[in-house]
């Protein structure tokens, strides 16, 4: 049996910004193209006011957001047991059971919805009790049933009627004794004896068995007819059609319905493995989002268990990462940032450059492969470029950036100059958003030995906005300083038009620390820092150096 195809994630750093949404998207493309594989690009949190721009001018949709790659019910091998009726033998369902090798077997409803669950367990509890002889009428079982499992034949009457009242009696006494013992409804198991048939229909039985294949009269069949009694044949004789008659019995009589433990497809394995070492259950059904029956896993299917399929783009350190990454199987990095901590179980594709874009090193894949890439995924590539330079603005911009991006706006067929500013400006209407949201909307967390900062930033082409931002913010994050658990927050107001940053500064020894590093005069709880637009390559190393001073 061939191994599953399976899907890789191709996702950014939490809080994306354009070059992490747009990296994603277009490196999944290129996976799809060169490989022929399933690649799909995820987002690890809310996309920004100005990658939405960029999609919505190039009219792709958002990528699924996915909030952990822990390992899922979904990741893991499933056993595809078919569903059944509920109206299905006894004996069918022990037939199932020997021919698939399994131990549990799921009823579902014609629409796929889980009904309850027969277990062999179950089936041999109905061997070993001791049921009354009308236990068949009281399981309401179908004449279907009733014939399939004595391997016999309906004669008169239908076999989706049902026999749900009167006993079960095997017609073992002369006719005047039988009188006394066949009640109405009763079923009736016989032989060839006329009398016997006759006086069974006359003392009103639902239904008689003639055992060991003798014909039926005529007369018997035409009075059946007239009373309404089912005549079946089996070529068995009457002790052994007495011992399989229960076998017919329906599995909704003895199936588990309350309280069954299922699992959702997106459960995560850590959380189930819990509650399956709480119960002593083999089997466990798996339901999709709408509660239909997928198939059944058990804790043997949980020791394979792999982690979701990764590839990294434009970050490589764990607490940037989406929740989960380090139980998943990071197949490839794409990065143009410093190199951080991610572990990984196995060596891994790594490709990490000093350009200003990691959707510059993408363009770079495509060509590279040779293949050609679509109007709107150039578009993506070249926005991302413009975001992560700051229209080549930015010191970590390079002339491989800047080429890539030149040659990317002529496949879109974008003027730069013009729709870089739409995609600035669109970016920077932050009226509309909350302190928590413009705050969360790019930042990032970083370490240098025992101390752990984070560096979040928004850039402009509107000083005024950004003055007002200032005065949103300080209080703010004085306010969450608190709730994050870190010795320092900065957060940089970029103009990118003057390019210079406010860098608001919240910590003990935080103004301190910046106002040393740029040689700067604080002002309150704020620098400014002319010409400091990268967080990347002018703000974080220089925080970093200055720590480990």
């Amino acid at each position: 049996m061939a191994e599953r195809i399976r899907n890789t994630i191709v996702i950014g750093h939490k809080n994306p910004d354009t070059d992490s949404i747009c990296s994603a998207i277009s490196y999944a493309n290129l996976k799809r193209k060169v490989t022929g594989n399933p690649y799909e690009a995820c987002r690890a949190g809310k996309v920004n006011e100005e990658t939405k721009y960029v999609l919505n001018y190039f009219q792709m949709e958002e990528p699924r957001l996915v909030e952990s790659v822990k390992t899922q019910v979904r990741d893991i091998e499933i056993r595809h047991t078919v569903g059944v009726d509920k109206n299905i033998s006894l004996k069918k369902a022990w037939n199932m059971m020997q021919e698939l090798s399994v131990v549990t077997i799921p009823a579902v409803t014609e629409t796929g919805m889980l009904e309850g669950l027969i277990t062999v367990g179950d089936i041999a509890k109905t061997y070993m009790n001791v049921y009354d002889s009308s236990i068949l009428s009281k399981a309401c079982t179908r004449y279907s049933n009733i014939v399939e499992t004595i391997e016999g034949l309906i004669l008169i009457g239908e076999d989706s009627a049902y026999f749900d009242k009167g006993k079960v009696l095997i017609a073992a006494a002369n006719p005047d004794m039988m009188e006394f013992y066949i009640e109405p409804h009763d079923l009736v198991i016989l032989g060839n004896r006329y009398e016997s048939q006759l006086c069974a229909i006359e003392m009103g039985a639902s239904c008689i068995i003639v055992c060991e294949g003798a014909p039926v009269s005529m007369t018997i069949r035409k009075l059946a007819q007239e009373r309404g009694c089912t005549i079946m044949t089996t070529p068995y004789d009457a002790f052994t059609a007495a011992r399989l008659i229960n076998q017919s019995m329906p599995i909704s009589y003895f199936m588990k319905t309350d309280s069954l433990i299922t699992f959702d497809e997106s459960d995560f394995i850590d959380d189930i493995r819990d509650v399956m070492a709480s119960v002593r259950h083999r089997d466990f059904p798996i339901l999709d989002k709408n509660g239909k029956y997928l198939g059944m896993i058990s804790r043997r299917n949980l020791l394979g268990a792999r982690g979701k399929q990764v590839i990294m783009v434009d970050h490589n350190e764990k607490n940037q990462a989406v929740d989960g990454v380090e139980s998943s199987e990071i197949l490839e990095i794409i990065d143009h940032h410093k190199l951080g901590a991610v572990e990984t179980m196995t060596p891994v594709f790594f490709r990490n450059q000093p350009l200003g874009c990691t959707a510059t090193i993408i363009y770079q894949m495509y060509q590279e492969n040779g293949i050609e890439i679509e109007k709107p995924i150039a578009g993506l590539l070249c926005s991302a470029i413009i975001s992560d330079t700051l229209l080549f603005r930015s010191p970590t911009c390079t002339v491989v950036d800047k080429m890539a991006a030149q040659a990317l706006a002529e496949i879109a067929g974008i003027e730069m100059e013009k729709y870089a500013a739409d995609m600035f400006a669109a970016g920077s209407n932050l009226k509309s958003k909350t302190d928590a949201e413009i705050f969360n909307q790019d930042f990032k967390q970083f370490t240098v030995g025992k101390v752990t900062f984070g560096v979040g930033q928004i850039s402009s082409l509107n000083e005024d906005e950004l003055d007002e931002l200032k005065d949103r913010l300080e209080p703010y994050l004085q306010e969450v300083y608190g709730q994050r658990g870190l010795d320092m927050m900065f957060f940089m107001l970029t103009n990118i038009l003057n390019q210079e940053t406010r860098l608001l500064c919240v910590g003990n020894g935080a103004v301190k620390l910046i106002a040393n590093a740029f040689h700067a005069e604080p002002d309150d709880q704020s620098v400014l820092l002319p010409g400091v637009v990268s967080r990347k390559k002018q703000l974080i190393p220089t925080i970093m150096l200055t720590l480990q001073m």
